[in-house]
């Protein structure tokens, strides 16, 4: 007598049903084409996974536990793990939702799964962790059966895809010019801020307290002719009809060094050098330097190797637009618009490097230059459509800049709501921006209240969340009479801090366990009480 076989399993763990479903449908499905388990082949873990994949109605509860800044990849990836491969590509995302790509994080994944968008590597903040990512998730597509692939739309090959209005995308930039810079720090400050303004009246575009301004710098010219020096190619080489070192500046990004550099060196080299390139192209850190090889370091890591040009600039990435928090209100200064940036300079290996665009503004654009600019909307960052809902706005450093944007806003508009503002940075003396703008703020009654921390100035530091904790009983206060809270600053630490220093409050003054402390905290993300301006 012949065993039953067993029923095959055709529907995979990770779809939306119970165990007495699958197993129904599992038999269901069995009996419908008559299996018997012969001749056939069982898909793999990843070819069901892609067969869950397709978009809408694949299952997905649309939840997103991984949507966290301060999650390392690896961690984001475990919690998206058995998802459909549309939402695995959202949880590669660096998840601070900047729009910098010209989407959140969400919408760049749907549009790269339906094929809409073939750019993977838009996420400026995820960098090249979030680009291999993608490109791994990427090729599962093409290993899925044809039946779980997204259906791809016909375009017609010889009209573009609209770029929307001039000015309102990274991919269709207005001209604006820039008037000018004044320091924030004074002598003595270990940073360098700058003030920075730019005349919006020709390119004809609005904006509102929030949105954020994208804008396309210039790479340094000093590092641009090292690097064609270490190519040993004359800076006038012609590239379809462009010189090399106009490219150089005006066209590619010069850091990080891209995988694509490292598989180029790794076909015109051999030996230990080529096992090296290989090692690098594929994410590996053969020499423990990688995080530290820009496109300059590269050529000398592999001196003596001449790439031919044109195949040396396909390899480079494309400079991409940067994204600044707007630091001024529209009704304020109409046709002008503020940023407030830090200079970055650090040295590696004795070698100075500078933050392309931050650089840029603060040294090299000259006033009256015109520049390539977007406005960038917020996502879920703006004040209350009350203008009597009081706000709490925490922004230490250049996080102060979309807080001077909303003061100026509330005090143009005469708002009854009340403002208080965190700020804070390394010495009160030196690094107290808008000074006496806040103080007269303060003074005339549109700043509620200002409270300060200074982590350089005492013996030990302190912070803003460190204040937070000190005014805890106001704060909660505040939030039990529908104060709104917002946080602008680094995604990793501060904001991170900030949280859960709210969590705190909220537990201790509100009478609440930690777990229902952390659920008021989400209910107040979820109602728009609680946005962040993180990077």
């Amino acid at each position: 007598m012949n065993a039953t076989p067993p029923i095959p399993t055709l529907i995979p763990e990770t779809a939306p049903f119970s165990p007495e479903q699958r197993a129904w449908l599992n038999g269901f499905f069995a009996g419908l084409v008559s299996f018997d388990g012969a001749g056939v082949t069982a898909l793999s873990p990843e070819q069901n996974a892609a067969m869950m994949a397709g978009g809408a109605g694949d299952g997905d509860d649309g939840e997103a536990p991984w949507h966290d800044q301060t999650l390392p990849m690896s961690e984001r990836m475990a919690l998206a793990e058995g998802r459909p491969l549309r939402r695995r590509m959202m949880a590669a995302m660096a998840q601070q939702d900047c729009g910098q790509c010209g989407y959140n994080c969400n919408d760049y994944a749907d549009k790269i799964f339906d094929k809409s968008e073939e750019r993977l590597n838009l996420c400026v903040p995820g960098g090249k962790e979030t680009a291999r990512m993608l490109k791994s998730l990427y090729e599962e597509m093409d290993k899925a059966p044809a039946a779980a692939k997204a259906p791809a739309e016909a375009k017609p090959a010889t009209q573009p895809q609209p770029a929307g209005d001039v000015g309102r995308s990274r991919d269709n930039p207005a001209i604006a010019t820039f008037v000018g810079r004044y320091k924030l720090n004074k002598p003595g400050s270990e940073k360098e801020t700058f003030h920075l303004d730019f005349d919006l009246s020709a390119a004809k575009l609005d904006y509102v307290v929030g949105d954020a301004f994208g804008l396309f710098p210039k790479n340094d010219p000093a590092l641009v002719d090292a690097i064609v020096t270490a190519l040993g190619i004359a800076p006038e080489y012609d590239i379809g009809g462009e010189t090399l070192r106009d490219i150089l500046i005006d066209k590619v990004a010069l850091s990080p060094a891209p995988d694509s550099l490292f598989q180029l060196l790794s076909y015109i080299t051999g030996g230990e050098r080529r096992l090296k390139a290989k090692a690098l192209a594929s994410g590996e850190d053969p020499d423990g330097d990688a995080a530290t090889l820009d496109v300059l370091a590269t050529l000398q890591k592999f001196a003596g190797i001449r790439p031919d040009p044109e195949a040396f600039i396909e390899s480079l990435e494309p400079l991409q637009p940067r994204l600044y928090s707007i630091s001024s209100s529209p009704k304020v200064e109409p046709g002008r618009l503020s940023l407030t940036v830090d200079a970055v300079r650090y040295a590696i290996d004795g070698r100075m490097r500078f933050g392309v665009a931050s650089t840029y503004l603060a040294e090299r654009i000259v006033p009256g230059a015109p520049i390539k600019v977007y406005v960038q909307k917020a996502h879920a960052f703006g004040l209350p459509a009350d203008p009597s809902v009081p706000v709490i706005m925490i922004g230490p450093g250049t996080g102060v800049a979309p807080f001077r944007a909303f003061l100026h806003e509330r005090m143009a508009t005469k708002a009854p709501g009340r403002n208080w503002l965190f700020f804070g940075h390394q010495r009160r003396d030196f690094d107290f921006f808008y000074e006496d703008e806040l103080n007269g703020m303060k003074a005339s009654g549109v700043l509620t209240r200002l409270s300060l921390a200074w982590s350089r100035d005492g013996d030990q530091k302190f912070y803003v969340q460190d204040r937070m904790r000190e005014v805890g009983r106001d704060l909660w206060s505040w939030l039990a009479e529908g104060a709104h809270v917002y946080v602008c600053g680094d995604a990793k630490r501060m904001a991170k801090d900030v949280e859960r220093v709210l969590v705190d409050i909220v537990a201790e003054y509100g009478a609440r366990s930690t777990d229902e402390a952390i659920a008021f905290v989400a209910e107040l993300k979820k109602r728009g009480r609680y946005q962040q301006d993180v990077y």
